[in-house]
């Protein structure tokens, strides 16, 4: 199962620069779980952090300008924090499965002359093989769309951009054959567009494994943007293999689960009855016009419910078990406050699920999560929480609760780490 063992977020709203988990510079750090949640109060960022996830996947999809428009974020300008004159940064260091050795993704992005976003550089990193110390190898140098890329597996130039190197010159040593050993393995690339990410180009051609991997691995992030009213949309019949973002094609699933995965689909309703009493049948009906009904038989009743009647509780676990038994589950799964709507004695059950997802045998999804509910905290480990703060200039600042000794004591006295933030423990001493 590939994994994010690390990121960091460089003047992204109010993220001036913040890093979760370990990077390739950063040995001491411990890397992200297979389940990390970010907890703070409202306005310090939770929502920005997820959102800068879905700023890269958009990049990946649209280009880098079209990124900056969407979803309402107003531009680059809007989404540059406030006060900076650098370009916004990331920085992903991850790992394609357990064995894998890690690859660093960097980006960076600014205006050019024409006040328009670009892509102002791409690196992709890997140590070779037995190497441990020292800077990773580049696989994929871009600079404002110009750069070299790397065939195959192995090879790479070892480049400390703290030093003096110039990109364009190798470009041209390449071209001119003076650099007779890399030209062998290398490939110069123009991209038409700088707004483009050249990962979206080169990640489709064959002969460039490494960057096709991780393009695969940011196409199958999965960031939830439910909300109960699409899912209660009536969507033409017709089976569909996985939710998508809004759940407005939630009845297309449950035909493709009924038709595809019986057990499976009868395991959720039994875990479903269990947590939400009464409801002992979920299926499917076709209207006269082509439409699905997604229909609830509650054990009380004759007549079944349809899903314009359920509670958004109902709709929003039912939507989450489902998404978790997805037969190809995404590699990522951002899921914003998934308490909301929901009762409280469920959400340490529903963070249990997500747990058993993410640390599942059969590998499920790396899954992270913004929450501001502590009894949904309650049933996480100090190593899985992230506390979001505001710095005294207006910056969020982030630390991992197990970096307090004190917090780690009292969980292991057996105090619920939600509590212990209900109590302002976990507030910046």
């Amino acid at each position: 199962m590939s994994k994010i063992e690390g990121f960091r977020i460089k003047n992204y709203r109010v993220l001036r620069d913040i890093t979760l988990g370990k990077l390739w510079n950063t040995r001491d750090s411990k890397p992200l779980m297979p389940m990390t949640a970010v907890i703070g109060k409202n306005g310090v960022g939770k929502s920005t952090i997820f959102d800068a996830f879905g700023f890269l996947a958009d990049c990946l999809k649209g280009g880098v300008e079209e990124a900056c428009d969407s979803r309402g974020r107003g531009g680059f300008e809007r989404i540059r924090s406030q006060g900076q004159k650098n370009g916004i940064e990331f920085e992903i260091y991850y790992k394609e499965d357990g064995n894998a050795r890690p690859i660093t993704y960097e980006l960076s992005i600014d205006l050019d002359s024409s006040e328009r976003p670009y892509v102002t550089k791409e690196r992709l990193r890997q140590r070779r093989r037995g190497q441990d110390k020292g800077w990773p190898f580049s696989f994929l140098m871009l600079n404002e769309g110009r750069g070299i890329a790397w065939k195959g597996e192995e090879e790479g130039k070892k480049v400390e951009e703290d030093k003096e190197f110039d990109l364009f010159k190798l470009i041209e040593k390449i071209k001119t054959g003076e650099a007779e050993a890399e030209s062998k393995e290398t490939e110069v690339v123009e991209l038409d567009d700088k707004r483009r990410l050249g990962i979206a180009t080169l990640g489709s051609l064959k002969q460039h494994p490494r960057i096709s991997a991780f393009r695969r691995f940011i196409e199958g992030w999965y960031l939830s943007y439910f909300t109960p009213d699409a899912a209660r949309s009536l969507p033409l019949a017709g089976p569909q293999k996985h939710l998508n973002i809004h759940g407005d094609n939630l009845g297309n699933v449950v035909q493709f689960m009924e038709r595809e995965h019986p057990k499976r689909f009868q395991s959720i309703l039994e875990r479903i009855s269990r947590k939400i009493p009464g409801i002992n049948q979920i299926s499917t009906e076709r209207s006269p016009d082509g439409r699905l009904l997604l229909r609830f038989n509650d054990k009380g009743f004759t007549d079944p419910f349809y899903a314009q009647q359920m509670s958004d509780g109902t709709l929003k676990v039912f939507a989450y078990l489902l998404l978790l038994e997805d037969p190809s589950p995404p590699p990522f799964l951002c899921i914003e406050e998934p308490e909301n709507g929901l009762y409280h004695k469920l959400l340490e059950t529903l963070a249990q699920e997500f747990r058993e997802h993410a640390t599942g045998r059969k590998g499920g999804s790396q899954v992270f999560i913004t929450t501001h509910q502590p009894y949904f905290v309650d049933a996480l480990s100090p190593k899985e929480v992230w506390v979001l703060e505001k710095g005294v200039d207006g910056f969020s600042q982030i630390r991992r609760a197990s970096e307090d000794r004190l917090i780690v004591d009292l969980v292991d006295e057996g105090l619920p780490l939600g509590g212990l933030w209900y109590s302002d423990y976990l507030d910046n001493r």
